[in-house]
């Protein structure tokens, strides 16, 4: 994509280089995504720093090395079926779709889904499916799936989501303890069993639904 942005992208993927991301696909993608276009026009000339900024209704775009991070723990190839949970502003929707065969990103809030439809069709992408649900249950229509990405942190790994992967399908996901520390985790489903592993310290806004906290203690943190 050659445009006025494309200096500031170039930027962007250097300091992810500088922040150990390392997988050729994942730079790729940040070099290639417009994040301008799914951040508002007053934040727009922040679009490409490495920082979270707020997207309305009390979420956030993720800072890009957090969401490298993400996508190199994913272990991609090109040809999977993904799943993300917290669709957001779209933005890590469309890393995905440059990544994977097919995206099914869930958002709870309609208005967030719709903002995130509009901005990955101005970017003309097509391979990704925006939902309206309930996130800790997953999207069983689409199932299963050989990822799943989680962006907000659960008190738990919600078990929808695990039957939803393919045997040797990996799920990463930030879970929070019960002192507020949250450790990003990636699950990796071996039949009828997990192996989990601790990535990283992690700081997301909480995952709300049946299998993740409740709507009351969202807004308590707000």
């Amino acid at each position: 994509m050659s445009d006025s942005w494309g200096g500031y992208r170039a930027r962007l993927v250097e300091t992810l280089r500088s922040a150990s991301i390392r997988d050729i696909s994942v730079l790729r993608a940040f070099g290639e995504t417009p994040r301008h276009l799914f951040v508002s026009e007053a934040l727009r000339n922040r679009a490409y720093d490495d920082t979270s900024l707020p997207i309305g209704f009390g979420q956030t775009i993720s800072q890009p090395s957090t969401q490298a991070a993400f996508l190199e723990a994913l272990n991609l190839c090109g040809s999977e079926r993904v799943l993300e949970v917290g669709t957001g502003s779209g933005y890590q929707a469309a890393l995905l779709s440059l990544l994977v065969s097919h995206v099914v990103t869930v958002e709870r809030v309609p208005e967030l889904a719709d903002h995130a439809r509009q901005a990955l069709a101005a970017a003309r992408i097509s391979n990704v499916m925006v939902v309206v649900g309930d996130g800790s249950l997953g999207w069983r229509p689409e199932a299963p799936y050989d990822a799943i990405l989680v962006a907000a942190a659960s008190p738990r790994v919600p078990e929808p989501l695990v039957t939803q992967l393919v045997d040797g399908g990996r799920l990463v996901i930030p879970v929070e303890a019960s002192d507020g520390r949250q450790q990003l985790i990636r699950v990796v489903r071996e039949g009828k069993r997990t192996e989990r592993q601790l990535l990283s310290a992690a700081k997301f806004v909480p995952l709300v639904g049946r299998h993740g906290f409740d709507v009351e203690v969202e807004e308590e943190r707000l």
